[in-house]
């Protein structure tokens, strides 16, 4: 044992390097898989990057769209001494405004609110409605809160927008109406202009004692800005760029700039489009102006497929933006008038009690 040589106790050659080798093959092995799936991570990240980036681009664009009225002719008339005034109280303490008109020369065939635009007042409401009240009708009349005579709330903002604190302010007027015994029975209609045509949809769709309801330029928050992403998103981006962003991209564009809209103003906007469906079996009457470009003529239209009511839409050619009386007044007062004189037809009054005893808290 002593005399012998130390190449009797080596290892054979490679035996002890093999193990080795192999390991390290399949270190090298498994380093490239992870290099490859952070490579495949990596790319399919890019696009979702890219895509959060312009998303969040869009939102800040969408949201100052949202945050800034665009500017309305708004019109109104001095006060009229013969109007009687009233007020009334929401559920949230804020007095509310107006007058009523009434019809001396006959038994009145109805009642129609008067829902007036954004930034106007209830003294516009005969600017609308003077055939109505010629042809027998009581006008009753309002300003919504932040409007007018009514009180002002701390903290709110009125825009362009529907929220529910004009739904909150029109059904406070139709629990007004229902607590004057010269009203109560009367069948009650709703017409309204812009946002307040938004608001009469809205709550016509809530409360079954509305029979019929006739709007000028309203707008769902939804479908008006879908309406003109449509037409914008392909002028403002290169044809094959907007064609990668679908209706639903689009919408969830929206929805979150009116999410965070709707934190920073302390509201929440009324989303017209959902109720419109309860509308099926009230008779409305949507008018349009061919030549508006805020509330676009399609707009109308697809209130009125919501509606289940496709013919209930006229088109006013050469009208703008509420404007459809002033291009069109002879044809604007005769369709208004025969639009609510089925008010006065007898079925008319026998559903208006039905409703009143079935009457349900509104939403």
């Amino acid at each position: 044992m002593i005399g012998r040589s130390p190449a009797m106790f080596a290892w054979p050659r490679g035996a002890r390097d093999e193990p080795h080798g192999h390991a390290s093959l399949e270190e090298i092995h498994n380093r490239e898989k992870i290099i490859v799936i952070w490579v495949i991570v990596g790319l399919l990240l890019i696009p979702v990057l890219a895509d959060v980036l312009i998303q969040w681009h869009a939102v800040r664009v969408v949201l100052a769209l949202i945050e800034n009225s665009p500017p309305f002719r708004i019109e109104s008339l001095p006060p009229d001494p013969d109007a009687e005034p009233f007020s009334t109280r929401t559920v949230d303490g804020v007095t509310l405004r107006g007058c009523l008109y009434r019809h001396t020369e006959q038994t009145p065939r109805g009642l129609i609110v008067f829902c007036p635009e954004f930034a106007s007042n209830h003294r516009s409401a005969m600017l609308y409605c003077s055939a109505l009240a010629r042809a027998g009708f009581h006008v009753l009349t309002f300003d919504f809160r932040n409007h007018g005579d009514s009180d002002s709330m701390p903290g709110y903002e009125p825009l362009h927008w529907l929220t529910h604190y004009e739904i909150i302010d029109l059904n406070t007027v139709i629990n007004h109406v229902y607590s004057q015994p010269d009203l109560t029975e009367l069948p009650l209609g709703l017409f309204g202009i812009s946002r307040g045509g938004g608001a009469a949809l809205y709550v016509a769709a809530q409360r079954p004692e509305v029979l019929r309801v006739a709007t000028e330029g309203a707008f769902g928050t939804q479908m008006l800005m879908m309406a003109h992403a449509r037409h914008f998103v392909p002028i403002a981006a290169p044809p094959m760029l907007a064609r990668l962003f679908p209706d639903w991209h689009i919408c969830v564009t929206i929805t979150l700039a009116r999410w965070i809209s709707q934190r920073r103003r302390h509201c929440r906007y009324a989303m017209l489009e959902r109720v419109l469906p309860r509308l099926s079996d009230k008779p409305a009457l949507v008018i349009a102006g061919m030549r508006d470009t805020y509330v676009l003529p399609e707009v109308a239209h697809e209130i009125a497929r919501l509606i289940g009511q496709p013919d209930a839409v006229w088109t006013v050619a050469k009208a703008k933006h509420n404007l459809a009386r002033s291009v069109s007044p002879e044809e604007y007062d005769r369709r208004l008038v025969e639009f609510f004189l089925p008010l006065d037809e007898p079925h008319s009054s026998t559903a208006k009690r039905s409703t009143q005893g079935t009457r349900k808290k509104p939403e």
